[in-house]
């Protein structure tokens, strides 16, 4: 029989796409969750993935395999946690960091569903637009992207992070639409500040199989927070470079339209960090398991991607 880490590496490969996210995932590096899945092949005589330098898909032996052991690992997965016994039920003081737009938008609305599910658990939510030092500020969890991954933290994918050029119907009412982002330059630009380091953030594109080049704009006004230029955008105001969470919503009602379809800018992925303690509080586990469900199960991911 195989090592259930064995399993638990390729599952969560085939889940993520990588052997890196899976890996950031688990709290271990790349390179054991490839020698894990090779092992596993090894073991069980099939090949369970294509690999290239470009991209993780699984074979048909691979698909047919997940489909088979995804359910009763996890399965096996909650009695392991369930015999810890009451002792280990969620419960306590759970101190977690977000941005401020993010956690208004996307994780206070899931609050309720999360206290339902864990009573015991005092959520202490911090809304920062800033790094914070996870472990020696004494928080429990984090959820935004950009942080570094230091020492000791993990790092659970929840989407991709990509802005796109947008601006409302009323602004380009008569205004010729931009066929290249040098074109941006003869628009209004609302350009954002960055909390950390104080610097207004320059604008970049790229399309999706090439490099990133930087974009001309001509500022009209400088804000901090990505929600208020939404907003500014929507009124009318100029041109924005704007994080798909808060853009896609009024893409889809009309209230704001994506300029230069297939550019965008990458700015890595949303994440939720905690402690790579192997033996994690129940209240952490439980946020951790419950954000990643939930943002998966909504799609979120698809809806933010700009590509």
């Amino acid at each position: 029989m195989a090592d259930l880490s064995l399993l638990t590496s390729f599952v969560r490969a085939a889940e993520h796409g990588s052997f890196s996210a899976a890996a950031r995932s688990l709290g271990v590096s790349p390179a054991a969750v490839s020698k894990n899945v090779a092992h596993l092949e090894a073991h069980i005589g099939v090949r369970l993935f294509h690999r290239s330098t470009r991209r993780l898909a699984l074979t048909g032996s691979g698909e047919r395999f997940l489909a088979q052991v995804r359910d009763p690992l996890a399965s096996l997965d909650a009695a392991i946690a369930g015999v810890r016994g009451d002792d280990d039920q969620p419960s306590g003081t759970l101190k977690v960091s977000m941005g401020q737009a993010l956690g208004r938008n996307f994780l206070v609305p899931l609050l309720g569903e999360f206290l339902e599910r864990c009573p015991a658990v005092v959520p202490d939510w911090h809304f920062d637009n800033r790094r914070i030092d996870l472990v020696g500020e004494g928080f429990d969890a984090a959820v935004g992207g950009g942080f570094e991954l230091a020492p000791g933290l993990v790092a659970r994918e929840l989407a991709p992070v990509h802005l796109v050029a947008v601006a409302s119907p009323a602004y380009l009412a008569g205004r010729p639409l931009p066929q290249q982002p040098a074109d941006l330059a003869e628009l209004a630009g609302i350009m954002r500040r960055s909390t950390p380091s104080g610097r207004v953030r320059p604008w970049t594109l790229r399309a999706r199989r090439g490099t990133e080049q930087p974009v001309p704009c001509r500022p009209r006004l400088i804000l901090s927070d990505p929600e208020a230029i939404a907003l500014a955008a929507r009124q009318a105001l100029g041109v924005a470079l704007v994080p798909m969470p808060f853009a896609f919503a009024h893409i889809a009602s009309g209230e704001l339209i994506r300029l230069l379809p297939g550019w965008y800018s990458d700015a890595g992925p949303l994440s939720i960090y905690y402690p790579s303690r192997r033996l994690l509080p129940a209240k952490t586990r439980a946020f951790v398991d419950f954000v990643a469900e939930r943002f998966r199960s909504s799609g979120f991911a698809k809806l933010v991607d700009a590509r």
